[in-house]
């Protein structure tokens, strides 16, 4: 999820313009489990007829009701067959439905991708700042974070496999978000309605499905017209995950037509440079250049004429904490002077956007979701009865995880638009709207969550798709 930079601070809510057409149905039969066929192929005992050569010559057949001498006669063969019971291991179905703890009865999960570290830049002074700054974040060497982080990483992937086999156009947005939030709750195997199950495993955000200049943070909410997904259009699509509060961030970009190959090879260039370059005591600035060069190198030609392909200012990379999808530190995507390191135990989403417009957002009509300012009270004051009823659903199922209008109608929460914009106006939540760059212009996002651990870094959410 694309972390938005102090520049356009701007907020208006409004309806977001869309079409709707019917819409087809989203991904395919459940995929059951094989059984395996006899070893002798043979149907009954017809299989024999064969072995009777074998008996002396002239020997009298012997009536079929008549059992056999077994002291006169030669013993007969028979075939022994195959066990029936034998079955394959338990696939995913399709859509994704199967609890990841069954796939993985030993609660051992992937692995991400290892990448060593440069050359690392020693620092000679006495940190003992940067020491206690990393006693708090040593988990990343206990097995079971790395086991939590890695269910989470797994999930994602499973899910945008399912994703990117059957999307299509001529589907709604609505019922491509649905597909994949029903999934990951499915392989959490919590469907997160009771208070605060959705606070041990579910969504790490809305599910953020931008199109062409809408760069990023849309999702569908009650009260719009669906979108329907054309064969033209550019897809980022951005969900992340989380179990215990820590969140698995990653994004990628759908297309249907060969035209914007390069707008996709441009970004996720960008974004391998920024995973390749990140590491302990990396300033962030030096990150922000190598992201840059990179994305800048290419160019897509659109209708018979070149676009370079800018990165999108306003837009930067970021950070994650427990429970915070955008933590403190924050990594654009232009040469910037910001001399602040990356450091042992942190947890960064490397994410990229690129254009073909001015590579500037701006706010758009619409809200993408809402969050709880980290540092809000617990217990508000308000003269809105429906604020203080709607605060405490928040703090039961979603604490300052980002969530949606869609997230609190599935629980049942009903009459709360006062009650929202209420908590809004006290900056106790806070309010996200859709990003864009101008109309016309097409967009581009891969992102993935960097463990900097201490001899290695790893891309726990690599996947061999992106």
């Amino acid at each position: 999820m694309g972390s938005k930079t102090p520049e356009n601070e701007s907020r208006r809510e409004g309806d977001s313009p869309a079409s709707s057409i019917k819409r087809n149905a989203l991904g395919g039969e459940p995929r059951g489990v094989h059984l395996c066929r006899d070893g002798d192929g043979s149907l009954g005992d017809g299989g024999d007829s064969d072995d009777d050569e074998d008996n002396q010559a002239g020997a009298a057949p012997l009536p079929l009701t008549q059992e056999h001498s077994l002291v006169n006669n030669p013993k007969k063969k028979k075939k022994r067959k195959k066990s029936k019971n034998k079955t394959s291991p338990l696939e995913q179905s399709s859509p994704p439905r199967v609890a990841l703890d069954k796939l993985f009865p030993t609660d051992q999960y992937p692995t991400g991708e290892i990448q060593e570290y440069t050359a690392r830049v020693e620092n000679t002074s006495r940190t003992t700042a940067g020491e206690i700054r990393y006693q708090s974040r040593s988990q990343l060497e206990d097995d079971g974070f790395l086991n939590n982080y890695r269910k989470g990483a797994e999930i994602h992937r499973q899910v945008r496999r399912w994703t990117q086999e059957n999307v299509r156009p001529g589907q709604g947005l609505n019922e491509i978000a649905l597909g994949i939030e029903d999934s990951v709750r499915a392989l959490l195997d919590n469907d997160g309605l009771e208070p605060g199950a959705s606070l041990r495993s579910g969504l790490g955000f809305p599910t953020g499905l931008a199109l062409n200049n809408c760069v990023a943070h849309y999702t569908p909410n009650p009260g719009q017209k669906d979108i329907v997904l054309q064969a033209s259009d550019v897809m980022k699509i951005d969900f992340g995950v989380h179990v215990n509060g820590w969140i698995v961030d990653s994004a990628f970009t759908m297309t249907f037509d060969p035209t914007y190959d390069n707008l996709l090879s441009a970004v996720k260039d960008a974004t391998n440079t920024g995973i390749k370059t990140a590491g302990l005591d990396v300033r962030i600035s030096d990150v922000s250049a190598a992201i840059q060069e990179a994305m800048e190198s290419y160019e897509v030609e659109i209708n018979g004429k070149s676009f370079p392909v800018k990165p999108v200012r306003g837009l930067s990379g970021h950070d994650i904490k427990h429970y915070r999808i955008h933590g403190t530190k924050s990594i654009p995507f232009v040469k910037n002077n910001d001399q602040t390191k990356m450091e042992e135990g942190e947890i960064f989403a490397i994410e990229t956007f690129g254009s073909t417009g001015r590579g500037r957002v701006t706010d758009g009509l619409g809200v993408y979701g809402y969050g709880k300012d980290f540092y809000a009270p617990k217990r508000i004051t308000s003269s809105l009865s429906s604020a203080r009823s709607l605060y405490q659903k928040i703090n039961e199922n979603f604490g300052t995880i980002v969530f949606c209008r869609r997230y609190l109608e599935r629980l049942g929460v009903q009459r709360y638009l006062a009650g929202l914009n209420n908590l809004v106006s006290q900056g106790v939540v806070e309010m996200y709207a859709p990003l864009m760059d101008i109309e016309g212009s097409y967009s581009a996002q891969f992102e993935h969550t960097i463990l900097l651990r201490e001899s290695h870094k790893e891309i726990v959410s690599r996947g061999d798709d992106y």
